[in-house]
């Protein structure tokens, strides 16, 4: 069956577009913390507050199997739209960190209708070639994820707030394009009953649970690594007193360099496999989690963001072939489920890798605490195994 090449890139684009609600406070997190008068933890909670949306989303579209009973294609459209309208309420000048917990919260709910449904969205137009589009897809989130950080950098001579009008204006687009341009798919089974066993059925499939481990692993480790970038590259400025980053541009690249690394992987996967690109990642990554003190504690610029810049690529290669992997082991008519209810508990243990690595940055030198990640990449590797 031949797919039109537009719809992969109006995916692609709308991906990107409202992925970018995501890090849409930590793009502007200093300027939260002066103007609304935050205490210095209020990173970890923001981001995981996010996170905890993102999870109590997922759990309720994939108990109420949202994805496969209705139309993905328009699911996307109103959690692409709600999400907008919430993150503009961080710009609200009578904002606490009550308020902005409660904002971001709920964005990060319906964020849940935006990443695991766009996956079901390619998933249902692509089948042999899924690892390749869910390649280019998760890169888009990368780009997304990533932006805030750019338009920082860029609008720096303008009031923050043009970073959260911007991604919300970008979210919106981004629904009204996969409303318009993206019906359903032709390989979508739709799933015309509620059924209060789902979850369990889901994990029943021994390939799906080996996939979903990996995919845990693989989680442990990624947004923690995202969200301490910027504190890394201060960190680094702190020990080494002649060097001075442009830390928003650079947060960008090492995040958004991801873009590029899950695209090679999906062409790669056409080649060498999806498990072989996954596993690969993992390896990688987990090496950059043991190797990091020791790049750190080097007096020498160009190799620590080299070294940040290659982490940033293999940390995030291995996110679409995971997806992939469940994709094709879950049943046609639980897919949409099965990767949203996958995508619950990977982030859930985000939210754990973050607020660890947050007390632990607390009494412990922070040059050491990052190899704690490697433990994801290692769990990962033995499910793979398996």
């Amino acid at each position: 069956m031949q797919i039109p090449k537009r719809i992969l890139i109006f995916i692609i684009i709308a991906q990107f577009f409202c992925t970018s609600l995501w890090f849409a406070g930590n793009g502007v997190m200093n300027n939260l913390m002066v103007d609304f008068q935050l205490n210095e933890d209020a990173l970890s909670y923001l981001t995981s507050v996010v996170q905890f949306g993102f999870i109590s989303g997922t759990l309720v579209f994939a108990f109420f199997s949202i994805a496969d009973r209705f139309s993905p294609s328009k699911v996307f459209f109103v959690s692409a739209v709600l999400g907008a309208a919430l993150n503009l309420g961080i710009i609200w000048e009578e904002n606490t960190i009550y308020t902005l917990l409660i904002f971001r919260f709920l964005t990060g709910f319906f964020l849940a209708g935006i990443y695991p449904v766009g996956m079901k969205i390619a998933a249902d137009y692509y089948d042999k070639s899924l690892g390749k589009s869910l390649g280019f897809l998760v890169g888009a989130l990368v780009l997304g994820t990533a932006l805030p950080h750019l338009l920082k950098n860029i609008t720096s001579e303008f009031p923050w707030k043009y970073v959260l009008i911007s991604t919300s204006v970008l979210a919106f687009v981004g629904g009204i394009m996969i409303y318009l341009f993206v019906p359903d798919g032709p390989y979508r089974k739709s799933s015309q009953k509620f059924d209060v066993k789902v979850f369990s059925k889901v994990f029943q499939n021994q390939k799906l649970r080996s996939a979903a481990f990996g995919y845990f692993g693989h989680m442990w480790e990624l947004y923690a690594f995202w969200t301490f970038v910027p504190l890394i590259l201060n960190s680094y400025m702190e020990t080494h007193n002649d060097v001075n980053f442009d830390v928003s541009l650079l947060s960008f690249s090492i995040i958004g360099i991801g873009f590029f690394s899950c695209a090679l992987g999906g062409i790669l996967s056409l080649k060498i496999g999806v498990k072989k690109v996954a596993r690969n990642s993992l390896l990688l990554s987990g090496c950059c989690c043991l190797a990091f003190p020791l790049i750190f504690m080097m007096n020498s610029e160009i190799l620590f963001l080299g070294f940040l810049l290659f982490w940033g690529m293999v940390v995030i290669a291995d996110s679409p072939m995971f997806s992939t992997l469940v994709a094709r082991s879950a049943d046609p008519k639980m897919k949409g489920t099965a990767l949203t209810l996958v995508n619950c508990i990977g982030f859930g243990i985000t939210i754990i890798s973050i607020q660890l690595l947050s007390s632990l940055l607390v009494n412990f030198h922070a040059v050491y605490i990052y190899m704690i990640l490697a433990l994801g990449p290692l769990f990962g590797l033995i499910s793979l195994r398996k």
